[in-house]
């Protein structure tokens, strides 16, 4: 296994080169430029743009600003940034914490929802309970996030007035109050991230479940005499998490990025939200820096879900 772990590693060294550089090249030679702003502005010299310019090195060809911020990340130094004016990783860490909060959150309840719902629905096929199951799962997957978050918000914050629509992170409460505060502007965020990965967890748990329980070494153990519960939760849903946990670990990464239209929505001062703002002020360290992290996001926990596959099937050999 650690032969195969450090091979992986190995592998990952140039993938995630590739994607670097090939990340680097579109935003440099994307439209848009960082100091517009002053370039429309009469009251800074022209001297003054191009100082600045040549100071972060915008003028300098493709293949050398690429070897400097490679370098320098490589170094711990993600870059400044241009809007915020302060470094790149300390502005990232300023919002990580509060996406990895949310995300994380629904993501569990994602899996909560899906694992026992999916599992029933593939013991009782084309029951009431199946249909009923399967109908909700596909409206839930079809049905975008933006759209769910305005029904959230129009239900239970305008209609009901329950709930706060707006994340604010400059809470002035403590003690206990802080945390009933952080947790009721959570709780919208959270369902529509959630009950949207649930949704689609939920019918490849059905999928994989019922290919499952039709082997042969289920029916064997059902004819040792094991209990129904023994034979489905430590033979069956064990086996079947293999397809589904590839499912998983693709969504940890797709679900970060999903979750840039739902902070817009809610406003939650996360990592989608300094994204999407980091787009439209043309920032480009920043922008650079989060869409690299996604990346490695999604090398790694493809990585933890090849380690998986082994804990949960003896037969998967690491070679």
């Amino acid at each position: 296994m650690s032969k195969y772990f450090i091979r992986r590693l190995l592998i990952s060294v140039p993938v995630l080169l590739g994607i670097s550089l090939i990340l680097f090249t579109i935003l440099a030679l994307a439209p848009g430029d960082p100091f517009e702003e002053l370039a429309t502005n009469a009251n800074v010299p022209a001297e003054v743009r191009q100082n600045l310019r040549a100071k972060f090195g915008l003028d300098d060809p493709v293949p050398v600003r690429y070897a400097r911020w490679f370098t320098s990340m490589v170094r711990g130094d993600w870059g400044f940034s241009f809007v915020s004016r302060v470094d790149v990783e300390t502005l990232i860490l300023q919002r990580l914490p509060t996406t990895i909060i949310v995300l994380g959150t629904a993501q569990l309840l994602g899996i909560l929802v899906a694992l026992p719902i999916g599992t029933l629905s593939a013991m009782r096929p084309y029951s009431i309970f199946d249909q009923v199951a399967t109908t909700l799962a596909f409206v839930g997957f079809s049905l975008p996030t933006f759209f769910t978050g305005l029904l959230f918000i129009l239900f239970f914050s305008v209609y009901l007035d329950w709930l706060p629509f707006i994340y604010r992170a400059d809470i002035s409460a403590t003690g206990v109050q802080w945390y009933w505060h952080h947790v009721r502007q959570a709780i919208m965020p959270v369902a529509v991230l959630g009950l949207f990965q649930g949704a689609s967890l939920t019918r490849f748990v059905r999928s994989a479940v019922l290919d499952v329980i039709q082997l042969d070494y289920i029916t064997t153990a059902r004819a040792k005499g094991l209990s129904e519960k023994t034979t489905i939760v430590k033979h069956a849903v064990r086996n079947a998490l293999i397809p589904v946990l590839t499912l998983v670990a693709l969504q940890v990464p797709a679900i970060f990025t999903g979750a840039v239209i739902t902070e817009q929505i809610f406003r939650v001062p996360g990592v989608g939200s300094l994204l999407i703002s980091s787009i439209l002020a043309n920032d480009t360290p920043v922008i650079m820096a989060i869409t690299f992290v996604f990346s490695c996001l999604v090398v790694l926990f493809n990585l933890i879900a090849d380690l998986l596959y082994g804990w949960l099937d003896p037969r998967i050999s690491y070679r």
